[in-house]
């Protein structure tokens, strides 16, 4: 099967990790040779509640006995994707009150996008550096790194770059800016959490100026960081909000919100000013609910920060020069790039599985499933951490 792997499957990458899955339950992801794997990525933030969890499985044979695709996006009312948006906007801001479905994160970045220059009638978007909202040509021209993106220019034009946390980028805000889109933490760029006045003042600067400010919570979202959506932790509610990953608890799925008047403009002049033939599928619709109850029914997005401190205490070495994020959105930073590098590779001959992040080469994902036990983490951790102990040894100058 690997070989047909390489062959017929399109790679991203020369050297893809290649491992054979069999099944995957829980914490875990089983090979094909038997063995467990410990997750400590969840399928890029995607798994929040692991891997096959009972409640989600069971939402989709029940959702699949009764119909799955029946028309495109918003002509039939079913009654997965109704009760899903109204339980979502029960948990969320006021003006967060109308969720537009599409089938991924970065979609989901289209559609706010294109919302934000319909609603106000104006083209320029201000974006972070280092900054990763998805990989489609919208998306890819938020984007402030050029050897990613080069190569596909021309891309969307009016687009500005800001650093993040600048407060003095700030005024780059003007009155022909359509949006603001900033990442609640930024997540390829190392896991970096705003300063706590930041967020509020990029709010403030958007409405003095008209300008609709776009969080994009694709990753951080979902109980991640202790909250449902880490905007809840600075005080600050966007105008338009972007969900995708852990949503559906490892289906593709994403969607962009926002209030009711504003997502009306989508729909006139022109109408279906935004499309989706597959978007609020009934079946993943269906896992989207039962993850949503299970994540605010459970306790689990409350026990994240616990699990956050238990990480924090445990994975103290010489070589971690700082572990970034929040709740289980967590970075592992070392001085080398090739410390974090040795560490995934590593790790997972030792069935623990880690990734890294886009755009800073000394950091390693840990992102496990929200359902994970301390006994896991614990376990996990001193995986890493006789890994750690095994490169010091054996890189002594």
């Amino acid at each position: 099967m690997k070989k047909d792997f390489f062959k017929y499957q399109a790679q991203t990458t020369p050297h893809p990790l290649a491992l054979e899955i069999s099944h995957a339950s829980g914490s875990y992801i089983y090979d094909s040779k038997g063995n467990a794997h410990l997750d400590f990525v969840a399928g890029v933030s995607a798994c929040s509640l692991g891997h096959c969890h009972p409640k989600v499985t069971e939402a989709i044979k029940q959702q699949t006995e009764k119909y799955m695709h029946v028309m495109v996006y918003g002509e039939y009312v079913q009654q997965p994707a109704v009760t899903y948006t109204k339980l979502l906007a029960s948990l969320l801001p006021k003006n967060l009150e109308t969720t537009y479905l599409v089938n991924s994160g970065t979609e989901a970045m289209e559609g706010a996008l294109k919302l934000a220059r319909r609603a106000t009638g104006r083209s320029g978007i201000v974006a972070a550096k280092s900054a990763y909202h998805g990989n489609t040509m919208g998306s890819l021209s938020l984007m402030d790194y050029e050897e990613r993106k080069g190569v596909f220019r021309p891309l969307i034009p009016d687009i500005s770059f800001i650093t993040f946390n600048s407060l003095a980028d700030i005024e780059k805000i003007t009155a022909k800016t359509a949006a603001v889109v900033l990442e609640t933490i930024q997540g390829g760029a190392g896991f970096i959490v705003p300063n706590y006045c930041f967020l509020q003042q990029i709010k403030r600067r958007c409405e003095a100026v008209g300008a609709l400010l776009v969080l994009d919570e694709i990753q951080p979202g979902f109980g991640r960081t202790g909250k449902l959506f880490a905007f809840e932790h600075y005080n600050v509610s966007p105008d338009i909000l972007v969900i995708g990953k852990g949503m559906a608890s490892g289906l593709p799925v994403g969607a962009f919100v926002a209030s009711q008047h504003l997502m009306d403009t989508l729909s006139e002049k022109p109408k279906l000013g935004h499309i989706t033939t597959f978007g609020g599928n009934p079946v993943i619709a269906a896992a989207c609910l039962a993850t949503l109850k299970e994540l605010t029914g459970s306790g689990l997005i409350a026990q994240t920060l616990d699990k956050e401190k238990h990480f924090r205490k445990l994975l103290v070495h010489p070589l971690i020069q700082e572990i970034r994020g929040k709740g289980l959105m967590l970075a592992l930073i070392f001085k080398e790039a090739k410390t974090a590098n040795y560490l995934v590779l590593e790790a997972a001959k030792h069935q623990l599985i880690l990734f890294w992040l886009l755009f800073e080469p000394r950091a390693v994902r840990i992102s496990p499933p929200l359902t994970i036990t301390q006994e896991q983490i614990t376990k996990g951790c001193e995986q890493i951490l006789n890994i750690l102990e095994h490169y010091q040894a054996t890189n002594v100058n």
